[in-house]
C-alpha cells in the first residue's frame, strides 16, 4: 500500500478507533532504522499510527537531541510504504510549521512543553487553523491545572480533535516508575474531561520494559482509550530511552497478553448498582464518623489553647500510625492507603484545632 499523505478521512477513521494504538520508536535515528521500524510495525497489523522522535527535548546537554528535521522526509517515506498515518512531538512554532510542511497527521505535544504555558501557546498559534488532531501530554510536574490550560489554549486554538496522553510524572523519592504514574490525577483529568479521549504512554511511566505490560494493562482496566509504546528494531541499541523500548515482535506478545475490558452491558447494571448503593451508605456513614471525630479535635483544640499546648504531639502522632498499621494489615488494607488516610485526616485536624487556637 503506497500513501504519501494520508487522506482526512483516514485520519478521523484512526482518531476515532478504540482502542487506539500509536507505536514506533522513541527517536528517528536513520532512514534505515525508520523504514524497517515502520515496515514491521505494519506487519503485525496491531497498531494504527507511527510515532517517532524528531526534536527531542534533553534534560542535560550532550544528549541525543533528535536528528531534526531531515528526519520528517525518512517518516514520510514510511508512510508512503505502509500507509501508516504519522505522529510526531512538537514543542515551537517552528517544528509545527516544518510537520505541516511535510504532511504528518497527528501532532503532540510533549511534557516538557505542556510545563510551560508561554511554549503552549507559541504552538497553539501556530496550529490556528489547522484541522490535525492534537494530542497533549500531562506535564512533567504533577500539576493538573498546567494540563487543563494546556487543553485550552490549544481548544481556543480552534483545534477540534484534541487528546490527552497520560505519561506520568516527576517526583521526588519515587524508585519503581521512570516517572510515577499518579493514577488519581489521569482519573480526575478523565473526570473533568468525559468527552475527550485519554491514552497511556506506558513506555514513559516504566522506563523499562518487564513492567511496561502491567502499566499497559492498568490503564485498560481504568478505561483508556488506548496506548502509545515505543517499539524499535533494535531497541538495546536506541540513540535514547533504550531500556524502554520493545521490539515489534514484542509489541505483538505484549499486546495479544493485554486483557480488553468490555464497556459496561445492560445486565450488569442491576447488580452494579447494588453494590455502589452500599458504598454510598458506608460513604455516608464514614461522612458522619469523620465530623464527629472533627468536633472532637475542636474540644481538644480548646483545651491546648487553655493551657498554651502545642498543637502537634509527635509522639501522639506516631503512636496513632503504627496502632494503624498494625489494624490495617488485619483489615486487608495497604500501608500506602493508611499513610495517606490519616494524613488527610490529622491535617484537616490540625486545621481545625488551629482555627480554635488563632479565633
Amino acid at each position: 500500500m503506497e500513501a504519501t499523505q494520508t487522506s482526512q478521512k483516514t485520519v478521523d477513521q484512526v482518531w476515532a478507533k478504540r482502542p487506539l494504538i500509536i507505536s514506533g520508536p522513541c527517536s528517528a535515528e536513520t532512514e534505515e532504522q525508520v523504514i524497517e521500524t515502520a515496515t514491521q510495525l505494519a506487519k503485525t497489523g496491531k497498531i494504527d499510527a507511527l510515532r517517532a522522535g524528531i526534536w527531542k527535548p534533553r534534560t542535560r546537554p550532550g544528549s541525543f537531541e533528535g536528528i531534526g528535521t531531515k528526519g520528517l522526509a525518512w517518516l514520510q517515506q514510511a508512510r508512503k510504504i505502509t500507509g501508516l498515518p504519522l505522529a510526531v512531538e512538537v514543542a515551537t512554532a517552528k517544528q509545527v510549521e516544518d510537520a505541516l510542511h511535510f504532511d504528518i497527521d497527528i501532532l503532540w505535544i510533549g511534557a516538557r512543553t505542556t510545563v510551560n504555558p508561554f511554549s503552549v501557546q507559541e504552538v497553539a498559534d501556530a496550529l490556528r487553523g489547522v484541522k490535525l488532531p492534537v494530542l497533549i501530554k500531562n506535564p512533567i510536574n504533577p500539576d493538573l491545572e498546567l494540563w487543563i490550560g494546556a487543553a485550552e489554549r490549544v481548544a481556543k486554538a480552534g483545534v477540534e480533535k484534541i487528546g490527552l496522553i497520560h505519561r506520568g510524572f516527576s517526583s521526588y523519592g519515587n524508585t519503581e516508575y521512570r516517572n510515577a504514574p499518579m493514577w488519581h490525577l489521569a482519573i480526575e483529568m478523565k473526570r473533568r474531561n468525559p468527552g475527550m479521549m485519554m491514552i497511556c504512554d506506558p513506555s514513559h511511566i516504566s522506563g523499562r520494559r518487564d513492567i511496561l505490560q502491567a502499566v499497559a494493562q492498568k490503564s485498560l482496566d481504568l478505561d483508556y482509550d488506548g496506548l502509545m509504546i515505543e517499539s524499535h528494531i533494535d531497541p538495546d541499541n536506541a540513540w535514547s530511552d533504550a531500556k524502554q523500548q520493545v521490539t515489534p515482535a514484542k509489541l505483538v506478545e505484549l499486546l495479544d497478553g493485554l486483557l480488553w475490558r468490555r464497556e459496561m452491558v445492560e445486565e450488569a447494571a442491576p447488580v452494579l448498582d447494588k453494590l455502589r448503593e452500599q458504598i454510598n451508605h458506608i460513604d455516608d456513614e464514614l461522612m458522619q464518623l469523620l465530623s464527629q471525630r472533627m468536633k472532637i479535635a475542636d474540644n481538644i483544640g480548646q483545651f491546648k489553647k487553655d493551657n498554651n499546648i502545642t498543637i502537634l504531639q509527635t509522639n501522639r502522632w506516631n503512636e496513632i500510625l503504627e496502632k494503624a498499621f498494625k489494624k490495617g494489615e488485619k483489615l486487608g488494607l495497604t500501608k500506602e492507603f493508611i499513610v495517606k488516610y490519616f494524613d488527610a485526616v490529622h491535617m484537616e485536624s490540625i486545621n481545625h484545632q488551629n482555627n480554635i487556637m488563632n479565633s
